[in-house]
C-alpha cells in the first residue's frame, strides 16, 4: 500500500478560498434571488440584468467578503474537524459515522459563529447592486465593511443572524464533511473506485446535494436576517412568518441556484483539499 498523508489544519481554508474564486458569481445570484420578495426573474435573467446594468465584474461584487468568510468560517470548521478526526481515528484510520456527525456538528457551530461577520458583509456587498443609489452601502472591501459596521451600527451588529448562521453551518458541515468521508469510505471498499479524482468528484457531488437540501430553508432565513435594515424585522419568528407568506416554496427560494453554486463549490473545495493532502499533507507512519 502506498504512503498515506493526513491533511494539515489549514488546508480546508485554502481549498475553500480557491473554490470561492470560481463560484462567487453563483453565490451572488443566489443572494439576489433569495432577497427579492416577488418572484420575477430567473437565475439566468438576473445574471443578464446585472451584467447589462453594471458590467461583467459586477458578478464578483463582494469577492473580498467571500474570501474573508472562507478564511474564518471554512478554516475553522475544517481545522477542528480534521484535527479531531485524526486524533479519534483507530489503527485503520476509521472513525464511526455517528462520531463524524458529532465532530462535524461541533466544528460547524464554531465555524458558523466565527464566520458570521464575514458572512454578513458578504451578503450586504452582493446585494448592494440592486439597492437605490441613496440606500447603497458602498463598502470598498470586506475590511472596510467590518470597520464601518462597527463604527455606524456597533459590534453586536456584526453578529446579527449568528444563531441562524451557526445552525446552518452545523447542517452544512455535517452534510459536506461527514457525508463526504462516509461516502468516500464506502466507495473505496468497492472494486470500482480508488483514491483518485473520479472518487473525489463523485463523493463531493453527493455531499453537495445533501448539504444543499439540509441547509436551504435556514439559508433563506439567514440571508434575510443579515440583509435586513434596522427595525425591519422584530425577530427570528417574524422573518419566518414573513417568508412563510409565500408558501412552503418560500423557504426553498433560490434552491436551484443554491445547488448550482454549492455543488461546484463543494466539488472544487474537496478536489483542491485532496490535492493539498496528497501532495503536501503530513506523512503518516504505515501500520503493521
Amino acid at each position: 500500500m502506498g504512503e498515506q498523508r493526513a491533511a494539515r489544519w489549514y488546508f480546508g481554508g485554502m481549498a475553500s478560498c480557491g473554490a470561492a474564486c470560481f463560484t462567487h458569481p453563483l453565490d451572488l445570484l443566489k443572494v439576489h434571488l433569495q432577497t427579492q420578495q416577488v418572484a420575477r426573474l430567473s437565475g439566468g435573467q438576473m445574471a443578464l440584468e446585472i451584467v447589462k446594468k453594471q458590467g461583467f465584474l459586477a458578478l464578483y461584487n463582494g469577492l473580498s467578503a467571500s474570501l474573508l468568510r472562507q478564511l474564518t468560517y471554512s478554516t475553522t470548521r475544517f481545522a477542528i474537524y480534521e484535527v479531531m478526526k485524526q486524533q479519534m481515528a483507530d489503527a485503520n484510520n476509521a472513525v464511526p459515522f455517528y462520531k463524524r456527525v458529532l465532530m462535524a456538528g461541533f466544528a460547524g457551530a464554531c465555524g458558523g459563529f466565527v464566520g458570521t461577520p464575514g458572512d454578513m458583509i458578504n451578503v450586504r456587498m452582493q446585494n448592494d447592486i440592486k439597492l437605490p443609489a441613496d440606500q447603497k452601502r458602498n463598502y470598498k472591501h470586506a475590511l472596510d465593511g467590518v470597520i464601518r459596521v462597527v463604527r455606524e451600527e456597533g459590534v453586536p451588529r456584526l453578529f446579527r443572524g449568528a444563531s441562524t448562521a451557526t445552525f446552518r453551518a452545523v447542517l452544512m458541515t455535517i452534510g459536506q464533511l461527514s457525508f463526504y468521508d462516509q461516502i468516500k469510505g464506502f466507495l473505496l471498499t468497492t472494486p470500482y473506485f480508488s483514491d483518485n479524482l473520479i472518487c473525489h468528484f463523485t463523493c463531493s457531488l453527493a455531499a453537495g446535494a445533501i448539504a444543499t437540501t439540509m441547509t436551504q430553508p435556514v439559508d433563506v432565513i439567514k440571508t434575510r436576517a443579515m440583509n435586513a435594515g434596522p427595525g425591519e424585522f422584530r425577530g427570528l419568528w417574524h422573518i419566518i412568518t414573513y417568508t412563510g407568506k409565500m408558501g412552503p416554496g418560500g423557504f426553498f427560494k433560490g434552491y436551484v441556484p443554491a445547488f448550482v453554486r454549492l455543488g461546484p463549490h463543494t466539488i472544487i473545495t474537496f478536489i483542491f483539499f485532496e490535492q493539498l493532502r496528497k501532495n503536501f499533507g503530513i506523512l503518516k507512519q504505515p501500520t503493521a
